[in-house]
């Protein structure tokens, strides 16, 4: 039978989807969502390079994370062994050549909102850590040490916090950070009514740097956002400003902020992203020495919480980015797809 003529049902199940840099958590909810398409998933450890490219022989649709590398070369190669689309378990897609997909006939989908509220509400985890020091309490009760000395927070209520992206999850961490009476500017291209009806007041960034208390950045990484937060942001800002970064690494500039913090212009940095964080992040290193050195000078730092990308990993996260990821797949298999990425 022609595939033209088959019914959406029969594409489906001749579809096979090939899933990079999966881990268990992945298998159990792409499993669970797809009993409903009945897709043939083939999963691996291993993240989409160069050099893995040829695993994906043989499929339609290659299924891949934020840090599977998509660059042209990739691109060809799996033009030429048959893939056709591109699946993004994730709403970025800065590691996507999307001029080489479109010049080798491939289609790219995306999750573009899975659950801003996992993302945020991690973003505040960070913030509330790190302003009441319960990193270093919990280390220090597990010692039986009981002293207060250096565990000196503030209040939230009051507070300046610099919103930059006010998107679905910039939005949401917008709606927490109310909650705790805090002033809010935010800084986007595009203005949210539903953060302007909190209260918030759209600045430029300049404005935001130099009057914010609390910096989190929700912003996708672009050309215009790739170290947005460089040495020259950094010495606008506060004494003391707290820096949160839940969106994506390079919009920091790591080796500048390292400087920032050890001036004591950062009071604080909390990160879930880095910008080098490909093959270390979301893999167990801990019996090997670690050899990225602006790394292990962040780690030194006592006011500095990182935490290796999970911002995403809840229970209704994963659900949804699962269940949107086949449901895309399917939708650009039988017709067009409201999550494909423009070209």
């Amino acid at each position: 039978m022609l595939v033209d003529s088959a019914s959406p049902t029969e594409i489906t199940r001749m579809t096979r989807i090939a899933i990079f840099s999966t881990k268990l958590y992945d298998r159990e909810y792409f499993d669970a969502a797809n009993e409903s398409h009945s897709f043939k998933l083939k999963y691996f450890e291993a993240s989409l390079s160069l050099e893995t490219a040829q695993l994906a022989d043989g499929f339609e649709t290659v299924c891949v994370f934020v840090n599977d590398d998509l660059n042209s070369g990739v691109i060809e190669r799996l033009s030429e062994q048959g893939v056709q689309t591109i699946a993004l378990r994730c709403a970025g897609f800065n590691n996507v050549d999307l001029e080489a997909a479109k010049q080798h006939g491939l289609r790219v989908v995306r999750v573009p909102a899975y659950s801003p509220h996992a993302v945020a509400e991690h973003a505040v985890a960070l913030l509330l850590s790190l302003n009441r020091h319960l990193h270093r309490a919990y280390n220090r009760v597990r010692d039986g040490n009981f002293s207060l000395n250096g565990l000196v927070g503030f209040d939230m209520a009051g507070k300046t916090v610099g919103i930059v992206g006010t998107g679905k999850i910039g939005a949401t961490f917008a709606r927490i950070m109310a909650g705790f009476g805090c002033e809010l500017l935010g800084f986007d291209k595009y203005e949210n009514d539903d953060c302007k009806m909190l209260g918030l007041r759209y600045v430029e960034l300049s404005e935001l740097l130099v009057r914010s208390e609390i910096i989190s950045l929700h912003c996708p990484l672009t050309e215009e956002t790739y170290h947005l937060i460089d040495e020259q942001a950094i010495e606008v800002m506060k004494q003391g400003a707290v820096i949160l970064n839940t969106g994506r690494g390079a919009v920091l500039d790591t080796k500048a902020v390292i400087a920032g913090l050890k001036q004591g212009k950062i009071g604080a940095l909390g990160i879930d992203v880095y910008e080098e964080e490909a093959g270390l992040f979301f893999e167990d290193r801990s019996e090997k020495v670690l050899a990225d050195d602006v790394l292990a000078r962040l780690l030194t730092f006592p006011n500095v919480l990182i935490t290796g990308h999970q911002g995403f990993l809840t229970h209704e996260a994963l659900t949804a980015i699962a269940e949107t990821t086949l449901a895309n797949v399917a939708a650009i298999q039988t017709g067009e797809c409201e999550n494909e990425v423009d070209r």
